[in-house]
């Protein structure tokens, strides 16, 4: 992606509000907003948007594990399969 295309000023914005989200549903691009040259913010669109927090959850999720791998705090699968197997069975 080449993000020259997709930064667009606060006024481009303003004036073009609903181009530019019809643009961001096609295409899937982020728009860079900018305010007095500054890049101010990123429009997406939902879709992405939503991605993007269900990965960022699943990272903390990996984070965290591998911390309570790090400590050793890790229980033998096959405990885990004795304990849960049988209620699987059960249900």
């Amino acid at each position: 992606m080449r993000y020259s295309t997709q930064i667009k000023p606060i006024s481009y914005v303003k004036s073009h509000a609903a181009e530019l989200l019809d643009r961001i549903t096609e295409e899937r691009e982020p728009i860079i907003i900018t305010q007095n040259g500054e890049a101010r913010a990123v429009m997406v669109d939902m879709h992405s948007y939503e991605r993007m927090h269900e990965t960022l959850a699943l990272l903390k999720v990996l984070a965290i594990a591998e911390k309570e791998i790090e400590k050793g705090e890790t229980v033998a699968l096959e405990e885990v399969m004795a304990e849960y197997g049988d209620e699987a069975k059960q249900a």
